[in-house]
């Protein structure tokens, strides 16, 4: 028996955006025989990261967001509007807005697993390069070229630049081809660059593989010796589990914190079920896309509203094998997608209650609106192969709440429940995921 208990007296301070993700929903237009665009806009995402977007064709393929992709041609003059192509990235930014998401811009390029390497090659000019960031900025805010006023508010510098070694074989520089002081001095120069342009706007990165290694330490160290601004400091991390997911949150903040960087944000923009990326790849594939991946999901998301992160976002709601809320093909919803819709009904109650859980394996949140009313969401996940039901009372209840539950033969079913003083007792199955409101 597990027990979930609600103080609906106590407030822990507002819902964080956890529910946040790599890009947007597949065409709002009506001649596709598919799309996801009414599902995704339910979810009622804060958040899109557009990074790897040029992967796919629904949105522009090779033709978006990737700075190359915008300004291909790297000797022409970045002050001309001639030398862009803002169109298809225009195209899915304002779909992606139109479903009430806000773009988190990646400046950069997608990986690249080819085995020769275009965007990914340091620029031959750090400091132009800086400038064409600015002008692809100032389309989307201030109206240049024919542009947009979106106020698109978060602009990320690369992404996993830590992914190789200097000394790596060129295949295996699959996110930055140069070296790590290359790097460095591209980031200083920018963020630099763009701060002094937009002081207003959150400029940051640099979408580390890892929170917690020798190059991310020599990276904040390089940030606070030479004072470059860092609005958010952006990581990865891939696991099985909740906490392996979030392992070093708390330690990243303390030495934020301790560098200088006590108001930069925390935010993991890049997370997922892998049990590794080779003999269990096809594995963590299969999990992704089922009810263990939609447990392990609603696990995390709920976890991380108890660390110190600003933001977390699922990577990736781009048709892809990683794209667990969403089947590949027909675009549909799977089981992982409710996790999201779960838990947009407690960030948009808006407060957090503080919630206690007895057992390791059960994750719960608790909220509650300027009217009183409550919610809590909890989701039963284990790595563990043989996980038993799970017999489970939940208490400080009031009495009119319904229950909406997800597990092999629910998708978010809504269910009355038989309250008695406060209190009502459930069977979990295996990686169930519900919500009392």
């Amino acid at each position: 028996m597990a027990t979930i208990h609600i103080q609906r007296d106590k407030h822990l301070g507002p819902i964080k955006p956890m529910h946040c993700v790599n890009n947007g929903p597949f065409s709002a237009r009506t001649d596709q025989v598919r799309g996801n665009f009414e599902e995704y806009k339910a979810l009622k995402i804060p958040y899109a990261r557009n990074h790897d977007a040029s992967f796919f064709a629904g949105y522009g393929g090779p033709h978006c967001v990737d700075v190359m992709a915008i300004f291909p041609d790297f000797d022409k003059d970045e002050t001309d509007p001639s030398a862009y192509d803002f169109h298809l990235t225009d195209e899915y930014i304002l779909n992606t807005l139109a479903a009430g998401t806000e773009t988190f811009y990646r400046l950069g390029t997608r990986i690249e697993h080819e085995t020769k390497k275009y965007g990914t090659l340091p620029p031959p000019d750090f400091a132009k390069w800086a400038r064409i960031c600015e002008h692809i900025i100032r389309h989307y805010n201030e109206g240049w070229a024919n542009g947009h006023r979106l106020n698109i508010t978060y602009w990320e510098i690369w992404n996993e630049a830590d992914g190789a070694a200097d000394d790596d074989d060129p295949y295996w520089k699959k996110c930055w081809g140069g070296t790590k002081a290359q790097f460095f001095e591209l980031f200083a120069i920018t963020a630099q660059h763009l701060k002094q342009c937009f002081p207003h706007l959150k400029i940051g990165g640099p979408a580390v593989c890892c929170n917690s290694t020798p190059w991310t330490n020599d990276f904040l160290d390089y940030c606070a010796a030479n004072k470059i601004p860092l609005d958010f400091f952006s990581w990865h991390a891939y696991a099985t589990t909740p906490e392996n997911v979030l392992h070093g949150a708390q330690q990243l903040r303390q030495r934020l914190d301790e560098l200088g960087y006590d108001k930069t944000e925390s935010i993991c923009n890049e997370w997922n079920y892998v049990w590794n990326w080779d003999t269990h790849f096809i594995d963590s594939i299969l999990t992704i896309n089922g009810l263990k991946g939609a447990a392990f999901t609603a696990a995390t998301i709920l976890s991380g509203q108890n660390l110190p992160i600003d933001m977390l976002m699922y990577y990736d709601f781009r048709p892809c094998v990683f794209c667990g809320p969403f089947n590949f093909y027909t675009m549909r919803p799977q089981k992982p997608y409710y996790p999201f819709l779960m838990f947009s009904a407690l960030y948009q109650m808006g407060t957090q209650l503080a919630v206690d859980a007895d057992d390791p394996a059960i994750y719960a949140v608790g909220a509650a609106d300027q009217n009183g009313n409550t919610a809590v969401m909890a989701a039963y996940y284990s790595n563990d192969a043989d996980l038993p039901p799970k017999e489970i009372t939940v208490t400080g209840l009031q009495g009119d709440e319904s229950l909406w539950l997800l597990d092999e033969n629910n998708d978010m079913t809504q269910t009355p429940l038989s309250i008695q003083d406060g209190a009502v007792t459930l069977t979990l199955q295996p990686y169930s995921v519900m919500l009392i409101r």
